[in-house]
């Protein structure tokens, strides 16, 4: 009979809809939306009375910074630091005293590489090519050094004849010009970066350019800026 019963065609128990006077107030409500909504409400009244209860038993001469070092804006509590936050003109000046500084590091490194190498005087020094090199000494004594290396070796004078202390200095010196051109690759990166964030601080319309828009592929963000008429 259980089978017979099973294979009779049944009515189908829709769930009751919202009446149509109140439609206005969208689906209507089940008892498992009211348990999640009534869980929430309790907490939050939970919550209430807690501060409640920890505010009517504080001590009234307790002391602590977040008083002096807090401000309220449209009634929410906020640090000084985030209460008094700098306008776009002050980040802007902020910028462009940025860029100054690591510009000016940028030129004073390329100065030092340009009077370290021609003291180092490379091309006189390493190419085969140059028939005179040219050496520099610090001292009387070690240009004497020199003069008495140089003059063992009269026919044909290399570097490799020096001695070593000299050998020495001049590849410290090397180190150091591959560590100063090294530094001036890292400022020139940093400061194409922070130009590109001063630009997109100012106004105009701009807009972040795709991939297939790209007439030469990088891995760095590529914008365009609006034409806009001066007057």
């Amino acid at each position: 009979m259980s089978s017979l019963r099973n294979a009779l065609p049944r009515r189908a128990h829709k769930e009751r809809s919202q009446p149509h006077s109140r439609r206005r107030f969208g689906l209507l409500e089940k008892h498992k939306d009211y348990v999640v909504r009534a869980k929430a409400f309790h907490q939050k009244e939970d919550a209430i009375q807690k501060l409640r209860e920890k505010a009517a038993f504080r001590n009234p001469d307790e002391f602590y910074f977040k008083m002096i070092k807090t401000k309220t804006v449209k009634g929410v509590h906020k640090l000084e630091s985030e209460a008094n936050k700098y306008t776009q003109e002050e980040l802007m000046l902020m910028k462009t005293q940025d860029v100054g500084y690591i510009l000016q590091k940028l030129q004073s490194e390329k100065k030092k590489i340009e009077k370290l190498s021609s003291v180092l005087h490379m091309h006189g020094l390493d190419s085969g090519s140059s028939s005179k090199h040219v050496y520099y000494a610090e001292d009387r004594d070690e240009a004497r050094e020199i003069q008495a290396s140089v003059a063992e070796n009269k026919e044909n004078p290399t570097s490799e004849d020096l001695p070593k202390d000299i050998k020495r200095k001049i590849a410290v010196s090397y180190r150091e010009l591959e560590t100063r051109k090294g530094r001036v690759k890292e400022l020139e990166k940093i400061y194409m970066e922070m130009a590109m964030q001063k630009e997109l601080q100012k106004k105009g319309r701009k807009r972040k350019l795709r991939e297939d828009e790209i007439v030469e592929p990088t891995s760095k963000p590529v914008y365009k800026w609006r034409q806009e008429r001066k007057r």
